[in-house]
């Protein structure tokens, strides 16, 4: 089973949030697979990785430019990791239906959209309805903050 971290994203994007979260996953050394919600917006958060200031290295890769094995971060809007990534981060709202799969799961949810809100819900229930280990962290003014 997965660990799976719900992250309530309440003072930034998760163009500003990502970046230390992937930094800290190249750190320990792990890779990682970003499942986003379009075409669109892999193209957009590639932009955004290769300009991110810190960390200011963020090796990465998405369909568009192919050699998923040579990358230690996979952009993608399907549900896989090519790279052969331990550690999944959803974006948009997406899920994946193949959890078991990684040792750990970044969920970022947008905390000013009711929308986003409850379908972070609904997901949480489906998780811990799958045996999965669950925690959730909000943005605090210090960083993120592990909530109950």
């Amino acid at each position: 089973m997965a660990e799976i971290g719900f992250y309530h994203l309440t003072r930034t994007g998760p163009d500003q949030a990502l970046p230390a979260l992937l930094g800290r996953t190249l750190a320990v050394g792990q890779r990682a697979a970003v499942v986003c919600g379009s075409d669109e917006r892999v193209a957009a958060l590639d932009t955004a990785l290769w300009l991110c200031p810190d960390p200011d290295w963020l090796p990465h890769g998405s369909p568009a430019s192919g050699n998923a094995d040579l990358q230690p971060i996979w952009l993608d809007t399907s549900d896989s990791a090519p790279n052969g990534a331990r550690f999944l981060f959803l974006m948009d709202g997406a899920a994946s239906t193949r959890l078991e799969a990684f040792e750990r799961v970044f969920d970022l949810f947008d905390g000013g959209d009711d929308s986003a809100v409850a379908a972070a819900r609904n997901r949480w229930r489906t998780a811990k309805a799958g045996g999965h280990t669950l925690s959730y962290w909000q943005q605090g003014a210090r960083g993120w903050e592990r909530k109950g």
